[in-house]
């Protein structure tokens, strides 16, 4: 008994040495713990900085302000300029009003541009809601890009007097760079322009958008097109069981800490002054367009998109969207970063590769994302930008760039719409803002780009 109580105190004695052994000495727990919390941390997330900490040149810089301050000078409404490079926030700028007009009256006391203004971000809606939803549903695997679009929406199909047919040939892919063959727009408000699609009712639009007919043969020509975009939210839509604005706000924006970047944000808490505004008559063009239920007042809040507002309620894949130049700011970083922000990853750096390489025909169309490829991108992007650099246009005035190769994001937010049509009978889609240095980007974007120290 006494030996068999000997071995048993043996074998205790071996396993304590043996957890003495495998357990981490204070230092060795330190630097464990350390290991850990760089994982955890893993993402950048952004500080202020001084451009000359990230090589950049204040005096340069001011060349961009006296850019801008002198096309303010001039009547250009507005705008915000928010530039990132290498995790510092290095310029956070306003200039002019949000709001300067009340319909033809220069207002006595103009709203000034301030640097917390909330922008309706126009087709930059499609990068920062539909992609941003794409490339997270895509990374977590609830998306396949080559799936076709019929399998997420049975009911886009070929209709016996379609003209052109082949939309079981379309996959999510060829939504995403524009070769679905779909037409650039549908005005679904306007019965006059849509006929039969016409609708000014969220659901009945949907049906309306999946309905469209083909203008081109898929695959046979790459065009810019509202539709394609406004399928892909539907597919959100379908894949999530949410509505697309419910989806991104609590998926995305919220756990990054984004309070203003939402959909009709005036239905959620926002106020009106705290907006740039847009159309000085609502749709009307200064009372050249007309069609049933046409907002006439002055802009603000509201989405300037027709589509978007009458037939879509607001929330749209193609437009919609509203924020301000900080918060555009994290979304920038969130793309430079790889698809994290601090704690939180939203997508992985393999789904941006796949959403970020160049398509054919046209290398300028990635999957949504527009390169800096060619030279009519260059109007948008500079010639000084990389031909890497990506981003995208809103046609109210708003651009952003993403430029991986220097860790550098720059977001220009304008309110150029908020002036008048130069001849709205002649031309109701030119307005006086069009006319500004500013109103194509490139100009500033290229002066930012000449501010980096070599």
């Amino acid at each position: 008994m006494r030996k068999e109580w000997q071995v048993l105190k043996n074998i205790v004695w071996i396993l304590l040495f043996i957890l003495l052994c495998l357990s981490p000495s204070p230092s060795n727990a330190k630097s464990n713990t350390n290991t850990m919390q760089a994982k955890k941390n893993y993402y950048t997330k952004l500080q202020i900085g001084l451009p000359e900490d990230v090589g950049i040149s204040s005096e340069r810089l001011k060349v961009v302000d006296e850019c801008i301050t002198t096309e303010i000078s001039r009547g250009f409404p507005g705008a915000v300029l928010v530039i990132i490079k290498d995790g510092k926030i290095i310029k956070d700028s306003a200039y002019g009003f949000a709001k300067r007009y009340d319909g033809h009256s220069v207002l006595s006391q103009p709203i000034k541009m301030k640097t917390t203004t909330i922008f309706d971000l126009a087709s930059n809606t499609k990068m920062f809601s539909t992609n941003f939803a794409m490339q997270q549903l895509v990374s977590q695997g609830k998306v396949d890009l080559k799936q076709s679009v019929q399998y997420y929406l049975p009911a886009f199909k070929d209709r016996d007097n379609d003209e052109i047919k082949g939309k079981a040939k379309i996959t999510v892919t060829d939504l995403l760079q524009h070769t679905a063959g779909l037409p650039s727009s549908i005005h679904y408000h306007d019965p006059k322009k849509a006929g039969v699609l016409y609708s000014q009712d969220r659901e009945l639009t949907k049906k309306m958008v999946i309905a469209t007919p083909l203008k081109h043969p898929p695959h046979t020509a790459q065009i810019y097109s509202d539709i394609d975009y406004m399928l892909l939210g539907i597919i959100i839509e379908e894949v999530t069981g949410v509505s697309l604005d419910d989806y991104v706000e609590k998926e995305i924006y919220k756990p990054l800490g984004l309070i203003h970047t939402k959909y009709n944000p005036l239905q959620k808490g926002e106020t009106q002054n705290e907006f740039a505004a847009t159309e000085l008559f609502g749709n009307t063009r200064d009372g050249a367009i007309s069609f049933p239920h046409i907002r006439k007042h002055t802009l603000q809040g509201e989405v300037h998109d027709e589509k978007a507002f009458y037939s879509m309620a607001g929330v749209s894949g193609h437009a919609g969207l509203f924020s301000t130049g900080r918060e555009m700011a994290v979304l920038l970083q969130v793309m430079l970063n790889g698809g994290g922000y601090g704690n939180l990853e939203l997508f992985n750096q393999s789904t941006i590769n796949q959403f970020t390489t160049p398509s054919s025909p046209d290398s300028s169309f990635a999957l949504g994302w527009r390169i800096n490829s060619d030279d009519h991108m260059h109007q948008f992007f500079s010639e000084s930008a990389p031909s890497t650099v990506l981003g995208h246009t809103g046609w109210t005035g708003t651009m952003t760039v993403i430029d991986k190769e220097n860790q550098l994001g720059i977001c220009l937010l304008t309110n150029k719409r908020h002036s008048h049509v130069i001849d709205p009978y002649k031309n109701p889609n030119v307005f006086a803002g069009d006319q500004s240095v500013i109103s194509n980007y490139g100009k500033v974007i290229d002066l930012i780009y000449k501010a980096i120290i070599s």
